[in-house]
């Protein structure tokens, strides 16, 4: 009775702070994130030959697009993540411009240093405080749009 108990409490626990966590990454992200949120509403199509490397899961390219740029990874068959270039560290600095490392799992801003990672942009090293600004991105098997 009592290891039931335990285990109960447990994963309540375990189930409020993935709840916290969540929420404080979804509000850095989009409400207070320094890099300005302009519209943006691009397609592309992965299969085309121009974009070779999103035809398999893992590859990136850089696509037009954002402030300075879209860093497009593709996480599975369906799914694709979106992100602005443009660091989050130092927003109004174009030459502040995040790149993909030789890992193809890194994005690094070449002026501070800052490390993000390419599956959610989430910040791996500072100074940077704050996530990349993500866009929405939809696929229909042909046609991948990317929109905020």
């Amino acid at each position: 009775m009592f290891v039931r108990s335990v285990s109960i409490l447990f994963f309540v626990l375990a189930l409020v702070l993935s709840g916290v966590s969540c929420k404080k990454k979804k509000s850095q992200n989009n409400t207070n994130n320094p890099v300005p949120n302009l519209p943006v509403n691009v397609k592309i199509y992965p299969n085309d030959p121009l974009y070779y490397k999103l035809q398999t899961i893992g590859g990136w390219a850089y696509v037009n697009g954002g402030i300075n740029g879209i860093v497009v990874y593709r996480k599975s068959n369906e799914e694709f993540v979106a992100i602005e270039r443009t660091s989050s560290y130092a927003p109004d600095n174009a030459a502040a411009k995040v790149q993909v490392m030789g890992d193809n799992f890194t994005l690094r801003d070449t002026i501070s240093d800052s490390r993000w990672q390419i599956m959610d942009g989430t910040v791996t090293k500072g100074p940077a405080e704050w996530p990349l600004r993500l866009y929405g991105c939809s696929y229909d098997g042909n046609r991948l749009s990317i929109i905020n």
